[in-house]
């Protein structure tokens, strides 16, 4: 197309070779509209759709392919269950992600995601048919280009929220903030993920020194400030297709159960679960009734599925990490002042639901996968 581009342009006009040039950038610009031409590196660290897979380009499953609204396109939003690199590489203390145990099992070295491998993120990739998209803060490595970022682009990062959290990480707001600057002014192609996974919570009860009986008063504002932007993504980005997660049961997560010997789920957290999913459906019902624009992508039912059928081996241990630290308060990929590990790693993560003390084994998110992805091949194929 480039060189059929400069032809005609050479033909019909006398411009100089710079001007021909910089007229023949502007009409790729235009023709890769909504994608920052950008280097990215198209590594083991951006896998490839699970099963067959597909073309960067193309329609959705089910799908005949006939206008933008179909294009292969995935940008996701969200905190540390999305995260493909976009926390930086801060020391182990603040940023664990990107030192060993993580990525043991996958890339069998860390890349930033929070497990011993692959994350919610690259699932949800592997159900639209294409490869993980590229993180934005990784954008400008490699030599791929725009090639790359067609894909998508990854917004998402560890310790976001709906809201600001404390963590000094860019909230959701701010993340669709730099996918419009990504966009250039022009209308987006593709589907949105929205993952919100409990930072905003965990923040109150952190900064208050309170209980999860502050978080679950909390509810109301966070689930005001998700609205807001999911109806920003339709309305003024202008996304035709939005999923959307509901809250996974917190209460089973180690960080919970560590308290009570790994031995059962915490009830008012999951309590807390429950009150924001119902308010997240009542929201989605008035902004989308026709369910045409806005999926909610259900995990809490696969997650409880997974961690309380009775007679499920799949996950024989379901409530204590893999990698579990020494004390509460410590974290996977500890060490102290002489190097020492203050952490212990399971011999088999897929035979653990969760990795540490709040985010799934690779395993896990394979699994919930399974569950989830039928959903949205038929909400895509619409």
């Amino acid at each position: 197309m480039e060189e059929e581009s400069s032809t005609l342009i050479r033909r019909r006009t006398s411009l100089p070779a710079t001007t021909v040039m910089m007229v023949v950038l502007l009409l790729l610009l235009c023709c890769n509209c909504g994608v920052e031409v950008v280097v990215a590196a198209a590594d083991e660290s951006s896998p490839a759709p699970v099963g067959k897979g597909g073309s960067d380009h193309g329609s959705w499953p089910g799908g005949d392919g006939d206008g933008e609204g179909h294009r292969k396109q995935l940008w996701v939003f969200g905190d540390s269950y999305a995260d493909t690199g976009n926390l930086g590489n801060l020391g182990r203390e603040l940023t664990h992600a990107w030192y060993y145990p993580y990525g043991i099992t996958f890339p069998r070295h860390p890349t930033g995601r929070f497990s011993d491998g692959r994350v919610l993120t690259d699932f949800v990739a592997s159900a639209v048919g294409i490869a993980t998209p590229v993180a934005y803060k990784l954008r400008r490595r490699g030599g791929h280009g725009g090639e790359v970022a067609s894909r998508g682009m990854n917004f998402a990062v560890g310790g976001s929220g709906v809201l600001d959290t404390g963590y000094f990480q860019r909230n959701i707001s701010s993340q669709i903030d730099l996918f419009q600057k990504q966009l250039r002014g022009c209308g987006p192609t593709g589907v949105a993920l929205v993952v919100v996974s409990g930072n905003d919570y965990s923040a109150v009860v952190d900064k208050n020194n309170a209980t999860s009986e502050a978080a679950i008063a909390y509810i109301p504002t966070v689930v005001r400030g998700l609205r807001e932007q999911l109806r920003r993504l339709r309305d003024e980005v202008g996304m035709k297709k939005v999923v959307v997660t509901n809250l996974h049961p917190m209460g089973c997560t180690p960080y919970f159960t560590r308290l009570l010997n790994y031995s059962g789920c915490d009830t008012l957290a999951n309590a807390g679960s429950d009150q924001h999913n119902a308010a997240l459906r009542s929201v989605l019902h008035d902004l989308d009734p026709a369910n045409t624009t806005f999926l909610l992508l259900d995990l809490h039912t696969p997650f409880l599925n997974l961690i309380t059928a009775a007679a499920d081996d799949k996950f024989p241990v379901r409530l204590r990490p893999c990698c579990e630290t020494f004390t509460a308060d410590g974290h996977c990929g500890q060490e102290d002042e002489a190097g020492n590990k203050q952490y212990t790693v399971c011999d088999d993560p897929e035979r653990h639901f969760y990795w540490d003390d709040v985010h799934p084994t690779q395993a896990a998110w394979a699994a919930v996968a399974q569950a989830f992805t039928p959903a949205i091949h038929r909400f895509l194929s619409t």
